[in-house]
């Protein structure tokens, strides 16, 4: 098997046409190649893989395991370059067709998503979007070039490869249900501290143990969670169906009207709000894309008015 970082990338291109394809005539044709250099592409990547890599049948070819395998593999590879040349050539927003990959931690998604996506529509209309939420692989499809743009809060770690920016500020406060039978009539440790807390888990920064408990705990209490869950939807409906608290933000609201907010008790000064940060690759500040994708995040959040 001869050195694969020798390869020209062409043939790779060659071999991803002829899977496509399962005829070598098909595949000249839509290269704008001649037959002959098909066969001697093919038979530089069998010098290369070591594999017969295709089997000749009564109309065609049969690709092996290993060459649908290099096939699926060029596609992987290409697809970032793409996105680079496209990020560069001729940036033209309303003409882009490409991918757009965008992940955030499930709460953003959740209150801000149908905003974004509709912001991110207006400017790119031609292109094709993934907002997925922010799970335990996303650092590394990030660092690998697979994700455009991230949004989470600042407390989440992430290292230096990764530029980040403050999008917003938000403030927090008691999530429940409306007429709480202890919340209306104050909100005060001695007066909360006995109720059943939902808490929304936040990989990476919560799964074990959240600030919450910690101030509990220097208050000499106990913090009585009863629920952890990612799911929004449950945290709104055992928050409706309940006395449980969730400690939030008037976001909520919007996302179930029989809920409502109430004041914080004496917290210190970082549990009273989060900071929303936006982010990408260190190595793509100088793209386009990336640039416009930051500037419509921090145009739609400006925007916004928390409840």
């Amino acid at each position: 098997m001869k050195e694969i970082r020798d390869l020209d990338l062409n043939l790779l291109k060659l071999l991803k046409v002829v899977v496509e394809t399962r005829n070598t005539h098909a595949a000249a044709d839509k290269l704008g190649i001649s037959q002959t250099s098909v066969s001697r592409g093919l038979a530089k990547l069998r010098e290369t893989f070591g594999d017969q890599l295709f089997v000749r049948k009564a109309h065609g070819v049969q690709p092996s395991e290993l060459a649908e395998k290099l096939a699926e593999a060029a596609d992987e590879m290409f697809n970032p370059l793409i996105k680079v040349v496209d990020s560069y050539r001729n940036f033209e927003p309303q003409e882009l067709e490409s991918e757009v990959t965008i992940a955030m931690n499930f709460f953003l998604l959740e209150v801000y998503g149908d905003g974004i996506f509709a912001a991110l529509r207006e400017a790119l209309p031609k292109a094709k979007f993934k907002l997925i939420f922010w799970q335990e692989n996303s650092l590394t499809e990030l660092l690998n070039g697979h994700i455009d743009y991230m949004l989470h809060f600042a407390s989440f770690p992430l290292p230096q490869d990764i530029y980040q920016h403050k999008i917003q500020d938000i403030k927090l406060c008691l999530v429940a249900r409306k007429n709480h039978p202890v919340l209306k009539d104050g909100s005060e440790w001695e007066r909360i501290h006995q109720l059943p807390i939902a808490k929304g888990i936040i990989d990476g920064l919560n799964t074990k143990r959240s600030p919450i408990e910690d101030i509990y705990q220097s208050k000499g209490y106990k913090a009585k969670i009863s629920l952890e869950t990612h799911s929004v939807r449950l945290l709104l409906s055992y928050l409706k169906h309940s006395d449980a608290i969730l400690y939030g933000s008037s976001f909520v609201n919007e996302l179930d009207p029989m809920l409502g907010t109430y004041p914080l008790p004496p917290s210190p000064k970082e549990m009273r709000q989060i900071q929303v940060n936006g982010g990408y690759l260190q190595s793509k500040r100088g793209f386009p894309l990336n640039q416009l994708l930051h500037q419509i995040m921090q145009t739609f959040f400006d925007d916004v008015v928390q409840p």
